[in-house]
């Protein structure tokens, strides 16, 4: 389970900065980061998931001697967490800056940007 989750977030990555690579529209580049992002998350996930543990939560359930080896570690999880909310931002921050390019130029063709050009 853990390596079809794995094999489909490089999937993502790969087809993500293939199109962040190959466009030339600044939406459809933005789009390719966040199917990129949603890919390292992923890999992220598949990384930290162990084959047969349980949710880190002591209770009767699971007793504090043997939560080592029955538990699976909760840092890669918050740290998905984290780059998910990160990851909003950012992309939230890119189509803020996209669409002010588009009301000062009227377009979003990256071509058309030629100000800082030598």
């Amino acid at each position: 389970m853990a390596m079809i989750a794995m094999a489909t977030g490089f999937v993502l990555i790969l087809i993500g900065l293939f199109g962040a690579l190959s466009n030339r529209n600044i939406l459809r580049m933005i789009v390719a980061f966040a199917v990129a992002n949603t890919g390292v998350n992923l890999v992220l996930v598949a990384v930290g998931y162990m084959d047969g543990r349980t949710a880190p939560i002591l209770n009767e359930a699971v007793p504090v001697a043997e939560a080592t080896t029955r538990i699976i570690d909760p840092v890669p999880q918050a740290l998905v967490l984290t780059a998910i909310v990160i990851g909003v931002g950012v992309t939230a921050l890119m189509l803020a800056y996209a669409y002010k390019l588009f009301k000062t130029k009227g377009t979003l063709d990256i071509s058309q940007y030629t100000d800082l050009k030598w």
